[in-house]
């Protein structure tokens, strides 16, 4: 699986989360949908599925804030009620899969190996792509501290 460092810039517009970390693979899907019945509401030319995701900062941190919506073209000067217009420049450590837990791992693995420091105030960042079997692949991006 190869890794990539880049600088991306995200512009998301979406619904916030919060909860248990341990729920977010069930919460977060059912977010998720809520957004996706209000997508019509976002008058903007739109990109894939994305998730933002507060890190966890040690074990005893049990809950944390997470965001579900989609990738716009450009920033947003209408933002319709109840969501959120997010923008993020981060530098980042990216890999594609369909296997999140081993995309992340690998990306730790990765970061340390080439002397990088994860940047734990930022924002993890999951993009998600369909596949042409129905399935679907997704961009994890772990932030990274600016060299």
């Amino acid at each position: 699986m190869p890794v990539e460092k880049m600088t991306k810039t995200f512009r998301v517009i979406g619904l916030k989360g919060e909860g248990a970390f341990a729920a977010f693979s069930t919460e977060v899907p059912k977010r998720a949908k809520q957004f996706l019945k209000r997508l019509h509401e976002v008058e903007a030319v739109t990109g894939p599925e994305i998730a933002l995701y507060e890190p966890k900062k040690g074990s005893d941190n049990q809950e944390g804030i997470y965001y579900v919506g989609v990738t716009v073209d450009e920033a947003l000067t209408t933002i319709p009620a109840g969501m959120l217009y997010i923008e993020l420049n981060e530098d980042y450590a990216t890999a594609k899969g369909t296997d999140i837990e081993h995309l992340q791992w690998d990306l730790n693995k990765w970061i340390k190996e080439q002397g990088h420091q994860r940047k734990t105030e930022s924002y993890i960042v999951e993009t998600y792509h369909p596949t042409e079997d129905g399935g679907e692949e997704v961009e994890v991006y772990l932030p990274i501290e600016r060299a």
